[in-house]
């Protein structure tokens, strides 16, 4: 599995927008999407991306005087990451009590917990 980068809440708000796409996508775009979900100012989204740029979360290329960004990782490369690494620093790496701490706080649909039980018979096997 190749490297993935720590990425900041503020950060995987960035990724969000560029996995959302499905093709390269400027600054300005970018800095449209979020200025209708997040109170942050056009400079601010810019030194994020450039972060994830810095990162390697974000590629580009240049075109006369457009950057084009584009995500060099996945959001399931990112959240497999994030999952791993919440589990490690909150859990010491234990499944079970982060399972059990779960089911214990959250509320189930009965269509949840047949799921649950049919990946666990999958797991079984």
């Amino acid at each position: 599995m190749k490297n993935i980068p720590n990425i900041s809440d503020a950060e995987w708000e960035v990724m969000k927008i560029c996995w959302l796409k499905s093709a390269p996508c400027t600054a300005n775009e970018i800095v449209k999407a979020l200025e209708q979900s997040a109170a942050w100012k056009p400079n601010t989204i810019k030194t994020l991306i450039g972060r994830l740029v810095k990162k390697g979360a974000l590629g580009f290329q240049e075109e006369g005087r457009v950057y084009l960004y584009n995500p060099l990782v996945t959001e399931e490369e990112c959240i497999q990451a994030e999952s791993k690494s919440f589990l490690a620093r909150v859990f010491g790496g234990a499944l079970k009590p982060m399972l059990v701490t779960f089911l214990q706080e959250e509320k189930l649909s009965q269509d949840d917990i047949e799921e649950l039980k049919q990946l666990l018979e999958e797991r079984k096997e």
